[in-house]
């Protein structure tokens, strides 16, 4: 049998007519969505979404670019990508946190990405050895680091993650600052705004590095506390000029300490009146200031590195129990107080 004509015609009308809507329906897709992303490039008046955007110095661009969409300040990160490919080819991202809205457009993003509110942008500090809290913490805020008054706060407690921590000394109310003589010399690289805490972890951390089974096992043989240990290498960072001067000066103040003779070293007064001056008591002072303390300083008065560390273990064996330098910068050691003032008088010194 024969199908009807008619219903032939009716079909193809129906399947004509489909196409036209299928095709309308694409190209109005295409429109909508054409417009929708001309409209996100360009940006709109309306406030839009807010959002927080933290680049970190691990962020690639297309990390940036998920962070953009998933914040709601871009509809596609493929399209922030490809938009960033063609328009910014060589486009370098500073890290940092910006304050962005949905309501801006592409360029005004990228302008925006080069401007942060709040700088994270890695500043390369180096922190000598001889560096103290004080040093350190003026390097810090002049680099816009963090504030010296937040690193001290962040170097008046243990709160870190380092097991030799647990040796230093809990209940001592007339110590300065704990953690000094432990933020290790180096070239550090951070951020710009870090969390005081974060540098100072930083510090411990390269001086966790640094603790050998040397400095562990001098400590052991000598009935020492790494406390102890750091604290007199402080004095002989302080004081020596060299490796071969710090070896002798090691050498006479361990000399002192084992005879029961005070240290009197004059580098003790400067950081005890430093940390007067910054609001200790007198009694934090007095117990700093070796000429008035029985033996070592209540603390460290400084930070040394591995070369100071290794002339205190490595100190020459002598009977020196005095030294000065010179003004030539020459130092000269004595076994007797006699012999002491001798050389002083044969060697202009101050």
């Amino acid at each position: 049998m024969k199908k009807s004509t008619k219903g032939n015609k009716t079909l193809k009308i129906i399947k004509a007519a489909a196409a036209v809507i299928a095709v309308l329906a694409v190209a109005a897709a295409c429109i909508y969505f054409a417009a929708a992303i001309k409209n996100d490039i360009a940006g709109s008046s309306d406030a839009g979404e807010e959002y927080t955007l933290v680049i970190k110095e691990s962020d690639f661009q297309y990390q940036v670019a998920e962070k953009l969409a998933g914040g709601g300040i871009v509809v596609s990160s493929s399209l922030w990508s490809l938009w960033m490919d063609k328009n910014y080819p060589d486009f370098t991202y500073i890290n940092g946190e910006y304050y962005m809205s949905s309501s801006m457009s592409y360029e005004e993003i990228a302008e925006k990405l080069q401007n942060p509110d709040i700088s994270h942008k890695t500043v390369s500090v180096c922190i000598p050895e001889g560096y103290n809290v004080f040093d350190i913490a003026e390097t810090l805020e002049e680099n816009n680091i963090c504030s010296a008054e937040d690193f001290y706060a962040a170097v008046s407690t243990t709160d870190y993650d380092y097991d030799w921590l647990s040796d230093l000394p809990s209940e001592n109310e007339n110590i300065g600052f704990i953690l000094e003589g432990f933020l290790f010399p180096a070239t550090y690289d951070i951020g710009e705004n870090t969390a005081a805490a974060d540098v100072v972890d930083k510090m411990l951390a390269a001086f966790d590095s640094h603790y050998t089974s040397d400095m562990r096992e001098y400590c052991e043989e000598n009935e020492m506390t790494l406390w102890e240990f750091i604290t007199l290498c402080s004095i002989v960072q302080e004081e020596a000029l060299s490796y071969d001067s710090a070896s002798n000066i090691a050498s006479v103040l361990i000399n002192r300490l084992e005879s029961g003779t005070k240290l009197q070293c004059d580098v003790t007064y400067y950081y005890a009146k430093k940390l007067l001056d910054y609001g200790c008591s007198q009694d934090v002072y007095d117990s700093y200031y070796t000429y008035r303390c029985p033996a070592l300083p209540a603390g460290p008065i400084t930070n040394c590195g591995d070369e100071i560390i290794s002339a205190v273990i490595n100190h020459a064996d002598t009977d020196y129990m005095f030294f000065f330098s010179d003004l030539e910068g020459e130092f000269h050691f004595a076994e007797t107080a006699a012999e002491f003032e001798a050389l002083k008088e044969q060697y202009p010194w101050k």
